[in-house]
């Protein structure tokens, strides 16, 4: 053995360890080496009996000479200063990784590489224990460390596998709960990283940061009739109504303690039900350091949150939810990650993950890296934690957070800030080609699952298909419809007939996305007030103002999102540190909210006017968007058999009584819903049972109706 080698390994540079320790063959038959830094004395334990190693060098390298080469995986006795135990030599074993595995890996196809990367509770050439692995392309020498070797990097340096850049290691007795990271020292620099696994499923909880051993799952599923409906679900065309959840801040114990995800089954899951939403949409719940970010600053890609419990406490939470008939959807951060750094930044001690240019890699208003979409492997890291979330939690589909941040080289940058592309575009290619391959691979791999775009510019076709050009995403959140509606409703009434188009100008567009209507977390915080808080006028006007914004939103085209909160009249802005103010649901007014809410909630399932053309143009016709003296809006909404229900909207205080508008067929037409209602807290001024269709014509329409229109609020006809 040349004596670089084994200097290189007692100084802890060694990038393939297994050349100098485990067993080789030597003059006269073969040796074994074990290197053990804190070692007294060493024995190899065989069927006759022990043999002491010797020791060839101060640092802790024994030796063993034989003619007759012991079975593998041989046996240690271990003797330490305060300790005595029996170990498996970890550098007994063969290569566990596949070639294939690898190849897949550095492609970018490793769809499963949370199967073959990090750290996985299994046995291995008979013997019980974990195996490593990690990619760490520019590293000279990488080393598991942890409690259970005093988090020395020297004793367990890992085998690099080729130019794959992949390290291996395969440690005997370790069990799950054993908390690890990864040692790194950069081949050029010399720098040494403690890092933490990067495909980790399971860290200890904040503000530890170390990886913890994942135990093997042991939750039953029992969602398989959902998942085979799911696959046959007609999305396009049903109703689709979100409660956007933060699980640490929806409700807390007495105590401030989190609900649990088993906790969170056994109350959000009733209130969804009684509420009438059809999914739930988590923030993330990928582990992540900073209470504050709400999940944003992701570290673990392949980890829910230790905050709440086990990754079988969210399988639990998630298939108690399908089984209830809930849908329940993942917000994703694919678009950047935090600078922590026992994290991903420089995690070999080059940008690995992200760009070493700033003008590339640097995302200065959120403080995070932006993932390097162009090499293989960050793809693939990415392609695989989606396929995670999906297949190993059943998760319905992925909310991709900031996908604006993605598509365009100068988000948020100024000249000079920013590289163009090859070609001397704005966008972002490698991004482009990420998003496709994505959403390609979700809607092979998990039929009926779905992705949802938070997308705030004009991009076309973000929720076309990929074979048409598109991003091949399901849905996109309509950004701008939010903004010109809560900019409309902040308004004092007396001003609004300036800003009618606020309202209007949305079907111009309306149907080349297919469109969620959001009113997120992102409407509730940094000084933006609640909902509630956002309407003018004095406390009446105010609730007013809130049934009208949610029959507004609930009537017109597109699936809905509303955050938690929204559905009782949150007063203060959203404050993730504590739950929501459920005391207010003692206010009659914020009750009534809450029932206004579940009754529009039901009728939005019900009627199939009100969703089934959702994303057509012939589910959606004006009556009269021009009334902007008056701010009221009327029009239709229709279902695939052509059936109509009617909505008019009066957008200020003033009642107006004999209001005539336009209507497509003659007979009965029922009030089934008005905001003003006494028992959502309104005046109870409205049309009582409903009105019959005059043979006037109207506004273009054969029929007409004179409605009384109640002050601030919303009317829906149907014809019965």
């Amino acid at each position: 053995m040349p004596a670089t080698a084994i200097e290189r390994l007692l100084e802890a540079r060694l990038h393939d360890p297994f050349t100098v320790l485990g067993l080789h063959p030597a003059e006269g038959g073969h040796v074994l080496r074990v290197f053990r830094p804190h070692a007294e004395r060493v024995f190899l334990l065989t069927d006759v009996g022990e043999v002491e190693l010797s020791r060839a060098h101060a640092a802790g390298l024994f030796e063993w000479h034989g003619h007759t080469p012991p079975a593998r995986p041989w046996r240690l006795r271990v003797i330490e200063p305060e300790s005595e135990y029996e170990i498996v030599d970890p550098y007994a074993f063969l290569p566990f990784l596949t070639d294939q595995e690898l190849y897949l890996f550095n492609e970018g196809r490793l769809l499963q590489a949370y199967h073959t990367l990090g750290a996985h509770y299994t046995p291995h050439e008979g013997v019980e224990g974990v195996r490593f692995a990690v990619w760490a392309p520019n590293a000279e020498r990488v080393s598991v460390v942890g409690d259970f070797n005093r988090w020395d990097g020297r004793v367990h340096p890992m085998r690099v596998r080729g130019s794959s850049g992949v390290w291996e290691l395969f440690i005997p007795g370790l069990k799950p709960g054993d908390l690890y990271k990864f040692e790194i020292r950069n081949r050029d620099s010399g720098e040494i990283l403690v890092k933490t696994d990067p495909y980790a499923q399971g860290y200890e909880l904040r503000p530890g940061t170390a990886a913890v051993v994942h135990p093997p799952p042991t939750h039953v599923w029992q969602d398989a009739d959902w998942l085979a409906a799911r696959a046959r679900h007609d999305w396009l065309h049903t109703p689709m109504n979100i409660y956007e959840v933060h699980a640490g801040s929806w409700r807390r114990h007495p105590d401030g303690r989190f609900y649990t995800y088993r906790e969170l089954a056994d109350a959000l899951i009733p209130y969804v039900l009684d509420m009438g939403f059809t999914h739930i949409e988590f923030l993330p719940l990928t582990e992540h350091p900073l209470d504050e970010s709400w999940g944003y600053q992701t570290t673990g890609y392949f980890a829910p949150t230790s905050r709440f419990g086990s990754a079988d406490d969210l399988k639990y939470l998630i298939d108690a939810c399908h089984r209830a008939g809930i849908g329940v959807i993942l917000d994703w951060v694919p678009a950047h990650f935090p600078m922590d750094a026992w994290a991903l930044a420089r995690f070999d001690g080059t940008a690995l993950y992200e760009h070493e240019d700033p003008r590339l890699g640097l995302h200065k208003d959120w403080g995070t890296h932006i993932f390097n979409y162009g090499r293989n492997e960050v793809k693939g890291f990415l392609l695989a934690s989606a396929h995670y979330w999906l297949n190993e939690f059943h998760f319905d589909g992925l909310r991709v957070d900031a996908v604006a941040s993605m598509l365009y080289l100068d988000y948020s940058r100024r000249e000079g800030e920013w590289l163009p592309n090859r070609y001397g575009g704005r966008e972002n290619l490698e991004a482009i080609d990420f998003l496709r391959e994505m959403n390609a691979m979700v809607h092979e791999h998990f039929p009926g699952a779905l992705t949802l775009a938070e997308e705030s510019t004009a991009w076309p076709m973000v929720s076309r298909p990929t074979y048409v050009g598109g991003l091949g995403f399901s849905m996109k959140w309509n950004m701008g419809w939010m903004n010109d509606t809560l900019a409309y409703f902040q308004l004092d009434p007396v001003y609004r007939r300036y800003h009618h188009t606020n309202l209007t100008f949305g079907q111009l567009y309306a149907y080349t996305e297919n469109f969620v209507l959001p009113f997120s977390h992102d409407e509730v915080v940094h000084g933006k007030r609640s909902l509630l808080g956002r309407m003018p006028g004095d406390a009446w006007q105010q609730f007013a103002n809130l049934r009208l914004l949610l029959t507004y939103q609930m009537t017109t085209p597109g699936k809905k999102l509303n955050f938690m909160g929204n559905e009782f009249g949150q007063g203060r802005e959203w404050n993730s540190g504590g739950q929501l103010d459920w005391e207010l649901l003692e206010v009659p007014w914020h009750a009534q909210i809450q029932t206004l809410m579940r009754d529009l909630n039901r009728l939005y399932r019900s009627l199939p006017q009100l969703h089934e053309l959702d994303f057509e143009h012939e589910g959606f016709a004006w009556i009269d968007c021009h009334d902007a003296d008056q701010s009221v809006l009327s029009y239709i909404r229709k279902d695939r058999q052509g059936r109509a229900v009617v909505v008019a909207l009066n957008f200020t205080p003033v009642p107006r009584s004999s209001y005539r508008i336009g209507c497509p067929a003659p007979g009965f037409w029922r009030e089934v819903f008005n905001s003003d209602s006494a028992y959502y807290g309104g005046s109870n001024l409205g049309n009582g049972a409903g009105l019959v269709a005059g043979d006037t014509p109207w506004m273009g329409y054969p029929y007409s109706l004179t409605i009384t229109l109640p002050p601030l609020a919303g009317v829906i006809l149907l014809q019965d």
